[in-house]
């Protein structure tokens, strides 16, 4: 398995080189690539390590100073393993995502992020997007998807709205409400 996801990311940084996206370590720093150890509801994670102190930024908000860095010089991306049971197209879908979040101002889904979809979703044909759907990627791959079924169901009177949990608080019903300040209760 590790072996196809070598190769598969392999693939993509030959696909980001024909259309000018060259990931050398000078500009992106190292990445290192393989399977999360974990099993996972998300399809893959970039973890960033050693930030690169030229690209420091310092965010005042009230008395707050919020430190954050735009650049890494180490990078390791994940990809959770029930992934690679899927189509090589949906697996390098997953890939190319993360390799985004190699790039400079791209370690959040804002707005960089979403110009280096779009320029790669156009030239490449993929469907990189924020959130990937399981149920449809499992019938493209032509494999069955089990519908996970939740212990609590809680629905919103005032908007109708429901939430899925297995684990719940004691006072989950008394402490929160809806978005839309409706009151929460179980749902069917």
């Amino acid at each position: 398995m590790e072996e196809k996801l070598i190769e598969l990311y392999k693939e993509c940084l030959e696909e980001l080189k024909s259309i000018g996206l060259d990931l050398n370590e000078k500009n992106i720093g190292q990445i290192t690539i393989h399977i999360s150890k974990r099993n996972n509801k998300r399809y893959g994670c970039c973890k960033q390590e050693e930030p690169d102190k030229k690209y420091k930024v310092v965010e005042k908000i009230g008395r707050r100073r919020i430190v954050r860095y735009e650049k890494f010089n180490k990078h390791t991306i994940e990809v959770s393993k029930w992934v690679l049971e899927l189509d090589d197209k949906i697996i390098k879908n997953t890939i190319m995502h993360e390799i985004i979040h190699c790039f400079p101002f791209c370690n959040n889904h804002g707005k960089q992020f979403k110009i280096y979809a779009r320029y790669i979703n156009e030239r490449l044909g993929y469907d990189i997007s924020r959130l990937g759907n399981k149920k449809e990627d499992y019938a493209k791959s032509n494999l069955y998807y089990e519908e996970k079924s939740w212990k609590y169901v809680i629905k919103c009177s005032n908007c109708g709205k429901v939430l899925y949990r297995n684990r719940l608080a004691k006072d989950f019903l008394k402490k929160y409400r809806c978005l839309c300040g409706g009151k929460l209760e179980f749902g069917k």
